[in-house]
C-alpha cells in the first residue's frame, strides 16, 4: 500500500507549487491553486505542510537557494568564474518571454513581503545576500589574480551587481526582447574588467 504524498520530501510537488507562486506571488496564490497545480487533497497537504501555505512558500524559495549553492560550486571550480558569472547574466536575455516576466522569485519575495510578512522577507533577504556575498568572493579572488582590474572592492561589486540583478528583475519584465536585455546586460557587465 502506497502512503500519501509527503511535500516536503516531493521536489517535484515543491517545484510545481513554486511555478504557482513565481507567477502569482505569496499573497494571491490560495490553497485551491497548489492543490490544483501539485494535485494532492487538502487532507495530504495540511499533512506534508502543518504550516499551510506559508510552508510549502518556505520550502519552494529553499529550492531557489539550493539553485544559487550549485550555482556557486560551479564557480568553485570553474577556471573562468567572471565568465561564468557573465554568462549567466547573458543568459537571462534568451530567456523565454514568460520567465522574463516572471522575474525572481527570491527578488520578489523580498518587494512583496515588505510590510507584509517579516520571517518571508527575511528568508528572502538572506539569500540575496548570500548570493551577493558569493559574488564579492569571486571578485576579490579573481582581483588578486589580476584577472579584474576593476578599482572597486569585491563587497562593492558584489552589491553592485546585486542592484544588477534586482533592476534586471524588473527590466525583463518591461521588455521582455532579447536585443533590448543583452545590451543593458552588456552594458552592465563592462565595469567587471
Amino acid at each position: 500500500m502506497k502512503g500519501r504524498p509527503t511535500l516536503f520530501d516531493n521536489k517535484d510537488l515543491v517545484s510545481k507549487a513554486q511555478r504557482v507562486f513565481w507567477e502569482k506571488g505569496y499573497t494571491a496564490t490560495s490553497l485551491s491553486d497548489l492543490l490544483e497545480v501539485t494535485g494532492i487533497g487538502s487532507g495530504s497537504f495540511y499533512n506534508s505542510f502543518k504550516g499551510g501555505k506559508k510552508e510549502v512558500f518556505k520550502a519552494a524559495i529553499l529550492q531557489r537557494r539550493e539553485a544559487f549553492n550549485n550555482f556557486r560550486k560551479e564557480l568553485e571550480i570553474s577556471g573562468t568564474p567572471l565568465e561564468l558569472i557573465k554568462d549567466f547574466f547573458r543568459s537571462i536575455a534568451k530567456s523565454a518571454t514568460e520567465e522574463n516576466l516572471r522575474g525572481c522569485i527570491v527578488a520578489n519575495t523580498v518587494v512583496e513581503m515588505t510590510f507584509v510578512d517579516d520571517e518571508l522577507e527575511a528568508d528572502a533577504v538572506r539569500i540575496l545576500k548570500d548570493v551577493e556575498k558569493m559574488f564579492a568572493d569571486v571578485f576579490e579572488k579573481e582581483k588578486l589574480k589580476g584577472n579584474l582590474s576593476n578599482p572597486l572592492s569585491g563587497q562593492v561589486l558584489g552589491r553592485y551587481l546585486m542592484t544588477f540583478w534586482c533592476g534586471l528583475n524588473t527590466l525583463r519584465r518591461i521588455y521582455p526582447d532579447e536585443k533590448i536585455l543583452a545590451e543593458q546586460i552588456e552594458m552592465q557587465l563592462d565595469l567587471l574588467r
